[in-house]
């Protein structure tokens, strides 16, 4: 299966969550567009214990902003239909670049990779004042283009309110809840994996 891990903003959690999918699934990881650096393809193979494929970038772009801004500076177009999904034998997990509609050029956003994958959508939602509305808003946008949402995962401090409300709009399942940890390593990304596993098949 092909799993999108989208997020509701720029920091969200992505390539944290990532981690613990590919980690999880034992699911091969693709950075579609990558914008800046340090390349977070980079990261997730200092995470992952697990012997993972690492598929290189389809668009890689020197600047740390919008992919339609950063590949402007680089002189290259970002067009979606020549992102052609890499080959993988067990699962794919793929990492967005920011939120959801976040432009890729004048007239595509990151949410129009997911459809064009064909993929599940895993969103992720940290947890800060306004979160509520970026949530649902993205959800709408999923839903408008009807693409299939697996489920929510938290990241940060517990805010029971805020989750409460967001899954009681949203009809989806928490998948986890990330806390905010001081500090990411292998064994932290091994615990939460066996925490989705559980709640994925439990």
């Amino acid at each position: 299966m092909t799993f999108f891990i989208a997020g509701i903003d720029t920091d969200s959690g992505k390539t944290l969550v990532s981690a613990i999918v590919c980690e999880a699934l034992k699911a091969d990881y693709w950075k579609p567009i990558q914008a800046g650096y340090p390349r977070d393809s980079e990261t997730i193979k200092d995470l992952v214990t697990s012997e993972i494929n690492i598929h290189p970038e389809g668009y890689l772009l020197k600047t740390p902003a919008s992919p339609h801004a950063a590949a402007k500076l680089d002189g290259v177009h970002i067009a979606v239909k020549n992102l052609i999904l890499p080959v993988f034998k067990n699962h794919l997990v793929i990492e967005g670049a920011g939120g959801c509609l976040v432009p890729l050029n004048d007239e595509e956003f990151v949410v129009d990779l997911i459809r064009h994958f064909g993929a599940q959508a895993i969103l992720v939602a940290d947890l800060y004042l306004g979160s509520i509305n970026h949530t649902l808003l993205t959800l709408e946008a999923l839903h408008r283009r009807s693409i299939p949402v697996m489920g929510i995962i938290f990241n940060g401090d517990p805010n029971p309110e805020s989750e409460r409300i967001i899954l009681h709009h949203a009809k989806l399942p928490c998948l986890l809840r990330i806390k905010k940890e001081p500090f990411i390593n292998k064994e932290i990304i091994r615990t939460y994996a066996t925490e989705l596993n559980k709640n994925w098949h439990g």
